[in-house]
């Protein structure tokens, strides 16, 4: 009888949200605006629907290029991840009510009101920034809202014992 072959580390499968979540970053590695890098990507099933981050209007030239257009401390030349992500979703004819969204930083208030309105139910985010309304109208709007915290290492030697 043949022997089975041990691994030499001893690895952990991700969990589904930190699995997901990790996709986001990795998203916003794509990102042209560098006063802030994030990525989404869209969820249903355990399957990804579709992904997005923060970069120009298409066709347009990259803030990282050319330099941002502020308005109120804010870089308004970018389209936001979440915003992305649902546009791709409806260019691809991928429905996304009822899925979740997983973003690198809370959606600002206009990207919470297009979530909202696309019939995601569950909002997963890394770190959150700057707007609270989100908070109380989630609620409302019985629009799940949750932290997932990924540890401070580069993928994927954290899932493995040295």
């Amino acid at each position: 009888m043949p022997k089975k072959a041990q691994s030499p580390k001893k690895c952990r499968r991700a969990p589904w949200d930190e699995y997901f979540m990790m996709i986001a970053v990795q998203a916003a590695t794509r990102s042209t605006c560098d006063r802030k890098h994030v990525g989404a990507v869209i969820v249903r099933d355990k399957t990804i629907l579709s992904t997005g981050y923060n970069g120009s209007v298409r066709g347009m030239p990259h803030c990282d290029d050319v330099g941002h257009i502020m308005e109120n401390d804010h870089c308004v030349a970018t389209v936001h991840a979440e915003a992305n992500a649902i546009i791709q979703a409806a260019k691809n004819g991928v429905a996304i009510n009822g899925a979740d969204i997983y973003v690198t930083a809370s959606p600002c208030w206009n990207c919470f009101k297009l979530i909202a309105n696309s019939g995601i139910k569950r909002i997963f985010y890394g770190e959150f920034y700057r707007d609270k309304r989100i908070k109380d109208v989630a609620k409302t709007a019985k629009i799940e809202l949750k932290r997932v915290k990924l540890p401070d290492v580069k993928y994927p030697d954290v899932l493995c014992d040295k």
